[in-house]
């Protein structure tokens, strides 16, 4: 598949020859799509941007799709959510994601947090105009107080991290299409799904409760750990936001028998076991981190060394969390998929995804999608739930 992208690029060359000539013309309609920003939210910074055309972001598809349960649609078009220990709303035009980012409460203020807080998006609110940022992904508090994320990154870079925007979509959505007839078919109705790089120990933890679980009650679920372990961040309207545990409280003495009573069944003991597991065998957080440096096949094999951490849910955990575009996560209804539109015969004699199948499938979508199979088959997933 890699050299197909690298094919395509000489005709990419030409579209990009071609769009030249209408350059002049776009350029006004560049220039209305930055004007174009959000109304400003209460006790949030202004509204910032970065160029992403939605071809290589959809934030419906990407946030709602599985991948995270942390986002939800507060407005049309608005998704709100907790990332690197900050609440952001984002937002997106045809060429531009925006964001901003919500102040994080005080001890002091929690308690009144519900009488001091506007509701956000109020519809008719009149929209004022955030200055430009002078900085690309620098972006200030009020009173000009510049924010900072996890690891020193500002909010521009997280999310170029957390999207990974340095990935040509459009480069690899052209090799997948020249490949494979079935992906060219589903990839006008579903562009812009990339996966997401997100904190390890969220993803892994999260994916944990996933098991024999449907979207929704996964989200209440994930809901309900952070706020019964996790610091809280602020409220909006009437919903709280909580940052994720650490390994540390997850793995406290108590933590399971409160995760059974929150509804999390035989997966409590998964969580509250891998935590420790991870503290214990894996270097912790730190552990977790360490294993974007080594192989698809050390990373997916100490994963599942973790209580309740199958195939499927280091697979995910390595693609997701990991940068191991590689993984494909295989799962009954990924091998139908391979069945009908592939007539390929995997697995023959097994009545469930044994190890076996797993590899054979991975192994047959990663030669045919090659080294972002991973990727390719996120967007399948769109097509088929």
């Amino acid at each position: 598949v890699i050299l197909r992208v690298r094919s395509c690029s000489a005709r990419a060359k030409g579209l990009l020859q071609h769009t030249e000539h209408r350059h002049v013309g776009r350029e006004g309609s560049r220039r209305s799509d930055m004007t174009s920003r959000p109304a400003p939210l209460p006790r949030a910074t202004p509204w910032r941007s970065l160029p992403c055309p939605r071809a290589e972001l959809r934030l419906d598809l990407v946030l709602s799709g599985g991948q995270t349960f942390r986002w939800s649609e507060t407005n049309p078009g608005y998704w709100t959510g907790v990332l690197a220990g900050r609440v952001w709303t984002l937002t997106q035009s045809e060429e531009q994601l925006w964001y901003t980012l919500h102040e994080e409460e005080k001890d002091e203020d929690r308690r009144e947090e519900e009488s001091l807080s506007e509701p956000p998006l109020k519809k008719g609110r009149k929209q004022l105009q955030p200055e430009t940022s002078r900085a690309v992904g620098t972006s200030g508090r009020p009173g000009g107080e510049h924010i900072w994320g996890a690891d020193g990154l500002d909010p521009s870079q997280i999310l170029q991290d957390y999207f990974q925007l340095h990935v040509n979509l459009s480069a690899l959505y052209q090799g997948w299409s020249y490949t494979d007839a079935h992906f060219r078919n589903i990839a006008v109705k579903f562009p812009g799904v990339r996966v997401l790089r997100q904190d390890p120990v969220e993803c892994l933890f999260s994916f944990i409760c996933t098991s024999n679980n449907h979207l929704s009650r996964i989200t209440n679920m994930i809901q309900h750990l952070c706020q019964a372990f996790g610091r809280r961040l602020c409220q909006l309207d009437t919903k709280t936001y909580h940052a994720f545990p650490s390994l540390q409280a997850m793995a406290e003495a108590g933590a399971e028998v409160r995760l059974r009573e929150l509804g999390f069944g035989y997966r409590a003991r998964f969580v509250s076991e891998s935590a420790r597991a991870v503290l214990k065998t894996l270097g912790g957080a730190a552990g977790l981190q360490h294993l974007r440096t080594v192989s698809y096949e050390q990373a997916r094999h100490a994963l599942c060394t973790l209580p309740g951490v199958g195939a499927k849910v280091a697979d995910c955990v390595c693609l997701m969390a990991l940068d191991k575009a590689e993984a494909v996560p295989v799962d009954t209804h990924i091998w139908q998929v391979a069945k009908r539109y592939y007539g390929q015969e995997l697995g023959m004699g097994a009545r469930s995804v044994t190890e076996r199948v797993h590899r054979e499938i991975g192994n047959f979508f990663r030669s045919l999608w090659g080294p972002y199979a991973g990727w390719a088959q996120a967007v399948s997933n769109k097509h088929e739930s």
